[in-house]
């Protein structure tokens, strides 16, 4: 069978399944299952598939319309123009997100703390383009903290990244010129009525803060509280938000003695990111 109908099989299949983007998506599936790069896809269709190949897009194709992620099935995701390893133990790292990077690059740092690290995506990004930088980054998730290892290995920045089993700052010492965070900022009442892809499939832990008040703001206040001590005079805080948090964020750096505040918006309009500012030492 050649790959056009293969892949033609697997659009259909996803559609039936009410995939958004199914074309898409299964493009992706047979690029990976072909072990070509996507931009290559197009080339390769006309050529026949092995049993191995249809097989293995096959089963990516029955993940795929029972809403597992695509990077899940793929294991990895692209991001900031590196490719990362994701696994169902980390975020997805999103294009958002990115908003974060470009913030946090917008001015130099020596030594960056990540808290929540995840996959590393964000702390391996930043140590990749500053290339003198050095780094650590804390995840309460050992399967995580694996992940992120992994992936400064594949980036070449292991040299210069310590990863570490933390719950926030508890067992971070010293003080940082960048810090920075994605934490989880869904609220409890609203897990419901998130897609399915992350919904059932990413880590609950990696979405939704503990002791949840509703508002999704409890990571928050745990980072106003403890992060400020571990940042350099004149250092930076940089968080990712969730819809609607940033005049409370902001709020809560302030209250925890930050300065200069500033909400960011994404591509989309949309305020993204909240930074502040440690007091420079008079």
């Amino acid at each position: 069978m050649q790959a056009q109908h293969l892949l033609a099989q697997g659009v259909r299949a996803l559609q039936t399944a009410g995939i958004e983007g199914a074309a898409r998506d299964a493009r992706w599936l047979m690029a990976h299952a072909l072990g070509v790069a996507q931009d290559r896809l197009l080339l390769a269709l006309h050529d026949p598939v092995t049993e191995a190949q249809a097989a293995q897009f096959r089963r990516a194709i029955s993940a795929r319309a029972n809403h597992q992620p695509v990077a899940q099935i793929t294991g990895q995701r692209l991001f900031w123009g590196r490719r990362f390893r994701v696994t169902p133990d980390v975020l997805d790292p999103r294009p958002e997100t990115e908003t974060l990077i470009e913030q946090a690059l917008a001015q130099p740092f020596a030594r960056v703390l990540d808290l929540g690290t995840g996959s590393g995506a964000i702390l391996c990004t930043l140590l990749a383009e500053q290339v003198e930088a050095t780094g650590l980054g804390v995840d309460l998730s050992p399967a995580a903290l694996e992940v992120a290892q992994s992936n400064a290995a594949a980036l070449g920045v292991a040299s210069r990244a310590v990863f570490r089993c933390s719950d926030w700052c508890a067992d971070v010492t010293g003080q940082f010129d960048l810090i920075v965070s994605n934490p989880p900022y869904i609220a409890a009442s609203e897990v419901a009525d998130l897609a399915p892809e992350t919904r059932d499939w990413e880590p609950r832990m990696a979405l939704v803060p503990d002791h949840c008040d509703g508002s999704g703001l409890a990571a928050y206040r745990v980072i106003a509280a403890q992060a400020p001590r571990h940042l350099a005079p004149g250092g930076r805080l940089v968080v990712e938000i969730g819809l609607g948090q940033g005049p409370a964020v902001l709020a809560l750096f302030t209250a925890g003695g930050l300065q200069a505040g500033v909400l960011c918006k994404d591509l989309t309009g949309r305020a993204r990111v909240v930074t502040a500012r440690m007091p420079a030492e008079l």
